[in-house]
Formats: structure tokens, sequence, C-alpha cells
């Protein structure tokens, strides 16, 4: 992804854009969930959610913090079950050139 999708924002509303870069900030810093777990709740929610950029992009940061591509699997099939088969779709689509 060449570009970040919140640019527009950040260029119309700063102050809104800081506000939403604080919450991914302390939503996504170490503590009691290593980083690698966090990323991998947050790839299965975007799947669920049909975000397939997101799925990608956060699945590169799980597997850069050490999450094998096993884990991501695993990831996904939590979602499946919990979500549907619609991640699945959504999680090929985002992880065919990753995995």
């Amino acid at each position: 992804m060449s570009e970040d999708p919140l640019q527009i924002i950040n260029n119309t509303d700063p102050e809104f854009f800081n506000l939403l870069e604080n919450t991914r900030e302390m939503a996504l810093a170490e503590g009691s969930i290593p980083l690698k777990y966090k990323y991998l709740i947050a790839m299965a929610l975007d799947a669920s959610k049909g975000a397939t950029n997101g799925v990608m992009v956060l699945a590169m940061q799980a597997m850069q913090e050490g999450a094998t591509k096993e884990e991501v699997m695993e990831a996904i099939k939590i979602t499946q079950y919990i979500c549907g088969v619609g991640s699945v779709y959504t999680a090929a689509n985002a992880l065919k050139d990753i995995l």
C-alpha cells in the first residue's frame, strides 16, 4: 500500500486524525498481550469485516513480530467459526501473496 488510506482525513481534519493515531498507538502498544497476538486479533477482526487490505497489512505485521503462517491460518479458522465463511474469502484474497 503506497499511501495511507486515512491521508484524506489527515488533510481535512488533522485533529481527528491525531485522535485516531493516538487510539491506534494505544491499542497496539506492547503490553500484557504480545504484539504478534494483537496483530492477529486485529487481522481476524478485519477479515470479519471484509477489509482485505487490513488483513494483508496486519498479517505482515504479525509475522514481523514473530507470528508463523500456521498462527495466521489458525486465527482465520477462529474467525470463520465465529463470523462465517465470508471472512475466509477476505483472508484468502489478502494472504495469497503472503503465505
